[in-house]
């Protein structure tokens, strides 16, 4: 199945951004990580810094992954750390003990990475779903049922929630009642995460283009076109979007 392929791809660097996580010195000491590279524009720049010395594990906590490991990136928001595991689970742990608070169950594995706003987790399954809970006790709130796999991270910006999804599709959902606000279709699957940035929506699709979307309409404002498949999460800063092909070059556009 391809999208195992990619999970086992990724699981090592996960384990250890896991393990970077927990080290003493990090774990519930820093500003809040609330989303896939830190926040909807993806520019994967933390607003505190990581431990500068290896000093000792302050905690670990097993999953019932077996031989298949993480796919989805931790959060961390209000001392929880939130991250989804290929069991099936989507677990909330003390970041400072790593205790569990609580745990939710999917109909499939986890690879998308959960995303915290107004006191809400947003989570993807490969079950098909994207799932919105009770940050502080794990109650589903709702649920949004696409055709595909749902291993892309969820952006949360505005009061809505966007997703894609291996049925082709991009999804923009009110953050609160999940109700669907549009719909945007390429002509591949969207592993790809969007990022948010400047009333805009970015994204990549198998069909091998990097999309820019008007983020209140969904309407297609330009789109670039590689050479092969973009799985990858595009970031965005200074007024240029940066992502990579398949085939192993990076582009940024203007």
């Amino acid at each position: 199945m391809r999208v195992i392929s990619h999970l086992r791809s990724r699981t090592a660097m996960l384990w250890m951004l896991l393990v970077a996580l927990i080290l003493s010195g990090c774990g519930g000491q820093g500003q809040d990580a609330p989303m896939f590279r830190a926040n909807p524009a993806r520019t994967g720049v933390f607003p505190s810094n990581g431990p500068t010395r290896l000093n000792e594990l302050a905690w670990k906590f097993k999953t019932d992954v077996r031989n298949v490991g993480f796919g989805s990136s931790p959060a961390v928001a209000g001392g929880v750390v939130y991250v989804g595991s290929l069991d099936n689970w989507l677990y909330a742990l003390d970041a400072r003990t790593g205790k569990e608070k609580w745990s939710f169950k999917t109909d499939g594995g986890v690879y998308s990475s959960p995303a915290v706003a107004g006191g809400m987790i947003y989570i993807g399954s490969l079950d098909g779903r994207l799932y919105a809970l009770d940050a502080e006790t794990g109650q589903e709130k709702w649920s949004f049922k696409t055709d595909g796999h749902v291993g892309s991270s969820p952006a949360v910006a505005g009061g809505v929630v966007y997703v894609g999804s291996l049925d082709n599709w991009l999804y923009a959902l009110d953050a609160e009642t999940g109700q669907e606000k549009w719909t945007f279709q390429t002509d591949g699957a969207v592993y790809s995460s969007p990022a948010v940035a400047g009333g805009m929506i970015y994204i990549g699709s198998l069909d091998g283009r990097l999309y820019a979307l008007d983020a209140r309409t969904g309407q297609e404002k330009w789109s670039f076109k590689t050479g092969s498949p973009v799985h990858s999460s595009p970031a965005v800063a200074g007024g240029v979007v940066y992502f990579v092909d398949t085939e192993g070059y990076l582009y940024a556009v203007r």
